[in-house]
């Protein structure tokens, strides 16, 4: 009889598994869909629960309301600065393809500016073949261009899967406001764990990805905003383009937006433009730089931060496994992977703890 009971238990746990791999590779093709469905709903739950108190508990009401707020506060924008950064995208592969934007003659200016030193160094290890460099700058300029400009035109091809995705994305996020509380309460009660390790990952899984998003994307946002506007200033074409590229590589700690307005500001005062390059240094290492020390405390909260090597290293690898959504997906990984040994090495201090003398060498 319990041979039959093991057997009916493990054919369950079998099929419990099959289903679930069968499950995953139906969602697939919606995986970013759904994906950044379930984070907006948990990073707007907390409207949501507020709203079902003020009215009354009706919470299709409520959860509208919130579909509204997500839609004004962060799906509109969104759009517009998009549809801006094509037309942007556009332009300057027209001006690489073109001749206007000579990448390697900017390089060349910048390599004549510098000191006979520098240049004597750099012509010892074969570095100073600049009409060579400056082909092959302005070549690869010209892919990456054509590259996005590429993936620019496959968006727009592509616009009624777009459609349906943003469609889907809407559907469900509404539900998951709505039912958010009751799914993650399903969840947790299935997670064949124990409860205080299920408390304790829940916890860390819901901070990672509100801080991961909420956080570094709204420091980043800021950051790429004050860069592309220092651009706009300093009179840089595709000041918004640029912005944007600030703002994806802040998602990176000890990398940052400098990679953007440092080599320009190299760049001004390489070519005599003193003032634009000074100006742009100070503005980039004092404003753009401490906006990650003064909002990412206040936005993420010290004690869930980690470390930014960590965060470093897993958000690249991250993207370079499953794209854009890796800066989300691969912090969690690693925040999970971190608390899981964490839980490990508390349950073995525990457990030395109740048990003293199970290390002491027999007399």
């Amino acid at each position: 009889m319990d041979g039959n009971k093991h057997l009916h238990q493990t054919s369950f746990y079998l099929l419990l598994f099959v289903v679930s791999i069968a499950l995953c590779f139906v969602l697939a093709p919606f995986f970013s869909t759904v994906l950044w469905g379930a984070i907006l709903a948990l990073i707007f739950q907390p409207v949501q629960r507020r709203l079902v108190a003020k009215l009354g508990r009706r919470r299709n009401l409520a959860a509208f309301i919130t579909l509204t707020i997500c839609l004004l506060i962060v799906i509109f924008p969104l759009t517009l600065v998009t549809g801006t950064l094509v037309q942007q995208i556009a332009s300057a592969y027209a001006q690489v393809r073109g001749g206007t934007l000579d990448i390697g003659a900017y390089f060349s200016q910048i390599v004549h500016a510098l000191p006979q030193s520098i240049q004597n160094l750099l012509a010892r290890y074969d570095l100073m073949d600049l009409p060579g460099l400056q082909q092959r700058l302005s070549a690869g300029a010209a892919q990456i261009s054509q590259f996005v400009a590429t993936r620019a035109l496959s968006f727009g091809q592509n616009t009624l899967q777009f459609l349906v995705s943003f469609g889907v994305m809407l559907y469900l996020f509404f539900f998951l406001v709505r039912d958010g509380r009751e799914i993650s309460r399903l969840i947790r009660d299935a997670i064949p764990l124990d409860e205080q390790h299920k408390l304790h990952l829940i916890r860390k899984f819901t901070t990672v990805i509100r801080a991961t998003v909420k956080g570094n994307v709204a420091v980043a946002v800021v950051q790429g905003t004050l860069g592309g506007i220092a651009l706009w200033v300093l009179g840089i074409q595709g000041a918004l383009l640029w912005g944007f590229v600030m703002m994806v590589l802040s998602l990176l700690p000890a990398v940052g937006a400098a990679l953007v307005w440092a080599p320009i500001a190299v760049y001004f005062i390489s070519t005599g433009a003193l003032a634009k390059g000074i100006g742009l240094a100070i503005f980039g290492a004092v404003v753009i730089g401490t906006v990650d020390n003064v909002l990412r405390p206040v936005l993420v909260g010290k004690d869930t931060r980690l470390p930014d090597w960590a965060v470093l290293i897993s958000t690249l690898g991250g993207i370079s496994l499953i794209g854009i959504n890796g800066f989300v997906i691969g912090p969690l990984i690693a925040a999970l992977f971190i608390s899981c040994w964490d839980l490990l090495r508390r349950d073995q201090h525990s457990i030395e703890h109740d048990n003293p003398n199970t290390d002491d060498d027999p007399v």
